[in-house]
């Protein structure tokens, strides 16, 4: 099962968008709605990466670049997150109190309380595919979890611009810098690049028919 919240609906949410943004070093503009994931007994999510493989998808803000996992209850066994490919998996202790699906990598348990960063892009922004990472099997209890999504650029501002098919100002301010010729001086900003929305599409008269 799963749902989700939006910050602009529920002063908690929104508390905890904001020590997210401050813990990420990144504005909170550029996540998606947090997401809730409740998994019973036997349930799992098998290892996929957060990034994606199509254009489509990145035109929403670009890859994920970090994703913030946080554990709203304890598991009595099972249910950790697992990375495979992860440098770290050979040299983690692991005893009987991890699940066979956690020794297939490093692993985190689920505490409530807690909540774990991890990157899906190298600094240099290419793709990290240590970054492959799943969840166990429930085997005892049940789980419930929180994640948060955050992108490369705005996801917010993506939104706005597909809904509109990319047509909007951003700022008031966009006829008069138009008409003062910034479009063409300034086309990064008012037009946009490939992959990014500019701030002025409409009043730069760019805008697809």
């Amino acid at each position: 099962m799963m749902s989700f919240h939006s910050s602009l609906k529920d002063e908690i949410v929104d508390d905890i968008e904001a020590r997210i943004a401050a813990w990420t070093f990144l504005p909170q503009e550029n996540g998606e709605s947090i997401q809730i994931l409740h998994y019973e007994h036997g349930q799992k999510y098998e290892p996929h990466f957060d990034y994606f493989h199509d254009k489509a998808n990145q035109e929403l803000g670009g890859h994920r670049v970090v994703t913030v996992l946080m554990y709203l209850s304890n598991v009595g066994k099972g249910g950790e997150t697992v990375f495979p490919n992860s440098e770290g998996k050979t040299i983690q202790p692991k005893d009987d109190s991890w699940s066979d699906c956690a020794k297939n990598g490093y692993a985190v348990k689920p505490q409530k309380g807690d909540a774990l960063l991890f990157f899906s892009l190298h600094p240099d922004a290419t793709t990290d595919t240590n970054s492959l990472h799943g969840s166990c099997p429930v085997i005892e209890g049940e789980k419930w979890s929180a994640t948060k999504w955050i992108h490369v650029r705005s996801f917010e501002k993506s939104l706005k611009h597909a809904a509109s098919g990319g047509c909007i100002d951003e700022n008031e301010n966009c006829p008069l810098w138009a008409k003062a010729g910034e479009c063409q001086k300034n086309p990064v900003y008012m037009v946009g690049s490939e992959g990014s929305y500019g701030s002025c599409r409409k009043s730069c008269k760019v805008c697809s028919s």
